[in-house]
């Protein structure tokens, strides 16, 4: 009798799963012509980097880019991912210790994200932006609170390696949660760069954590993260290439941040463990970013024609398209084993 009930209730739990996260995903679909239609009207065009790292003219950017960029095609369209993901948590009352701290994150990223998308619109700041280092220090304060928060309020202080176990790590906690929410932020922001690639990654990732959540008996934080993958695939209807709009910091920051603390909120801690895994191809951009500032700075040349390495691909003859498609695949397979070593090296619930 008690495993029927609990068939059951999986099966309930399932269906409300699949049902908000429809929800959100029509949700989105509706609002995107209206949003759009502001956007367009307002002329919220994305302004073009027309300057590299190293303050000298991004000639191969532009060559890949710019003509995309003199479309004029609008920026800011982040509001309707993290907007429709906030409007139906807050609808729906899931429970709080496990979608308010995600859901705190993704709506403080995200307006960040939006005064610099605003800059960026206006031409304000430093390569049409907030400068680097004030986004930064304002993404730390973020980070830093949330880590305070977990180790403190939730009393969170140690991580789970797959195969081994809990490893008690105490205050150490603090700065680990700051280095993920960080490299998960600018991770998602360098990917970034081409039509639907963030999009579909970042769908393919919540997705992989709301799957870990459910088995883990989290059922909100599941419900949340599928509410995110639908309002993400309404968006990427939109987004794919020839884009019709961009997400924006205000989206890049805000799910990068996001996913973070998903990661981080995991029963058994397992979440940390596998976000290689789970964002793979993001990790490989930003260590492609790093390998680039660091070999330039070593042998006073380039390691790849530009970087992140999507645009690499794009410079030696790839398509957009092409580039993107595998992109999502090595994500998707990649996404997959980090399920795989989560549910393995979870241990016992």
């Amino acid at each position: 009798m008690n495993d029927i009930s609990k068939i059951v209730t999986e099966q309930g739990d399932l269906l409300r799963v699949t049902i908000v996260g429809t929800i959100s995903f029509l949700l989105a679909m509706f609002l995107t012509p209206l949003w759009t239609a502001v956007l367009y009207k307002f002329k919220f065009w994305k302004q073009a980097k027309e300057e590299t790292l190293y303050g000298s003219y991004a000639t191969v950017f532009q060559k890949l880019h710019g003509e995309k960029h003199r479309r004029n095609i609008p920026t800011l369209a982040g509001p309707l991912v993290w907007g429709v993901a906030a409007i139906i948590t807050l609808v729906f009352n899931f429970t709080r210790s496990q979608t308010w701290l995600p859901l705190c994150a993704m709506v403080a990223v995200g307006i960040l994200g939006a005064v610099d998308d605003w800059f960026n619109i206006r031409g304000i700041g430093g390569v049409k932006g907030v400068r680097a280092r004030h986004k930064m220090i304002w993404l730390f304060l973020i980070a830093t609170l949330g880590a305070w928060w977990f180790f403190s309020k939730l009393g969170i202080n140690s991580v789970h390696i797959p195969a081994y176990g809990d490893v008690m790590i105490g205050w150490w906690y603090i700065p680990l949660f700051i280095f993920v929410i960080l490299a998960t932020t600018n991770a998602v922001n360098l990917t970034d760069g081409l039509d639907g690639l963030s999009g579909g990654l970042l769908a393919i990732a919540f997705s992989a954590y709301g799957w870990l959540a459910f088995l883990n008996n989290q059922i909100s934080l599941s419900i949340f993260c599928i509410t995110v993958v639908g309002a993400l695939i309404a968006y990427l209807w939109f987004n794919v290439y020839p884009a019709r709009f961009f997400g924006g910091d205000t989206y890049a920051l805000s799910m990068g941040a996001t996913l973070g603390v998903v990661a981080m909120l995991l029963k058994n801690n397992v979440g940390i463990a596998i976000l290689p895994l789970v964002a793979f191809v993001p990790m490989v951009e930003t260590i492609s970013v790093m390998l680039q500032m660091g070999y330039r700075k070593v042998f006073k040349k380039k390691l790849f024609l530009i970087a992140p390495l999507h645009h690499h691909f794009e410079a030696i003859g790839w398509p957009e398209t092409k580039v993107t498609m595998r992109f999502w695949i090595i994500g998707a397979l990649m996404a997959v084993v980090g399920v795989i070593v989560g549910i393995i090296g979870a241990g016992p619930n």
